[in-house]
């Protein structure tokens, strides 16, 4: 895990209503509040940050919500799912709770010899839970609903789809240090070994597809992790040296990251693990107090009062 791509560090997504997408995640799905503050950009809308107890890599969702944000289209060029690993026996909890929430949903299915289950959250965001082959370790944070023995431990994988799989696969093992692992028709599984969850990515290769439109239920980027900032820059000089376009370094509070386009047209991210989520408040607090970035500390005041109330 030293100077490696140890699998997929957070997913961020673009939501709608701020108070619905915190209800779904925190209520329905049963994850932790790990981190409320702003987008850096845009300091009147929240960045939330939903994942286990600790905020560990591997198991962080982050949302844009914009209010009226029209709805995306998925396509090409594009993640266009978002896996979650729960524990195998777990499906008819998970379909209860869905109608009982009146999410939407489809019917168990298989794919790579792993039963899956598809469902939208309030914005049209594809997600899936799946019963994993590969032991999963992880502790997931639990509710008063939402037991260990259903509860999602972190992600699995994601999907891109693409026009053409060969690029982004040319970065995906020829930089990140993926390989090849299992092909079923058009999509395609590579793992990296060197870590053993959220280690995950699916090509699907669609060459008529037309790109999508990235706009509310939609991912923005996917970020993947290493250990610290030197292997962080070590990974921006490989991408630098392909002709790719790629950010400096940018401190973002709890990670450092670096932002590229592969070749297939998703926004790439790589962060670090540290400093972490704690960092600003301990982890017993996560997610409780509203932490703003510190060229937004002096209009405190009057976000607390312009952003919408999520409790």
């Amino acid at each position: 895990m030293e100077n490696t791509i140890n699998g997929i560090h957070h997913i961020t997504a673009i939501a709608g209503n701020a108070k619905r997408n915190y209800d779904f995640y925190t209520k329905v799905l049963g994850q932790r509040m790990v981190k409320k503050t702003v987008n850096f950009d845009d300091p009147e809308t929240y960045h939330l940050y939903y994942g286990d107890k600790q905020g560990t890599p591997g198991t962080i969702l982050t949302f844009f919500p914009w209010e009226g944000i029209q709805t995306g289209r998925r396509g090409a060029r594009q993640a266009t799912e978002i896996g979650y690993s729960v524990p195998e026996g777990s499906f008819d909890f998970w379909l209860n709770r869905f109608e009982k929430h009146n999410v939407t949903y489809n019917k168990v299915a298989e794919k790579f010899g792993e039963q899956y289950l598809t469902f939208l959250d309030p914005d049209g965001l594809k997600l899936e839970l799946i019963a994993s082959k590969t032991t999963d370790t992880r502790l997931p944070w639990e509710t008063e609903d939402i037991k260990a023995d259903n509860a999602t431990k972190g992600f699995h994988n994601v999907t891109i789809t693409t026009n053409k799989m060969q690029p982004t696969a040319d970065v995906l093992t020829n930089v990140f240090g993926y390989r090849l692992l299992e092909q079923h028709v058009n999509r395609y599984r590579f793992v990296t070994d060197a870590v053993d969850n959220a280690n995950i990515v699916d090509l699907v290769e669609v060459q008529g597809e037309v790109a999508g439109h990235v706009a509310g239920g939609s991912v923005h980027h996917v970020a993947f992790r290493v250990k610290n900032e030197e292997v962080l820059m070590e990974y921006r000089d490989k991408i630098a040296a392909l002709g790719l376009n790629i950010t400096d370094k940018i401190d973002r509070n709890y990670f450092y990251s670096l932002y590229f386009r592969e070749p297939g047209g998703v926004l790439f991210e790589i962060a670090t693990d540290n400093p972490g989520f704690s960092v600003d408040e301990p982890v017993e607090e996560l997610g409780t107090h509203l932490k703003l970035p510190a060229q937004h500390e002096r209009f405190r005041s009057a976000l607390e009062k312009s952003l919408p109330k999520l409790d």
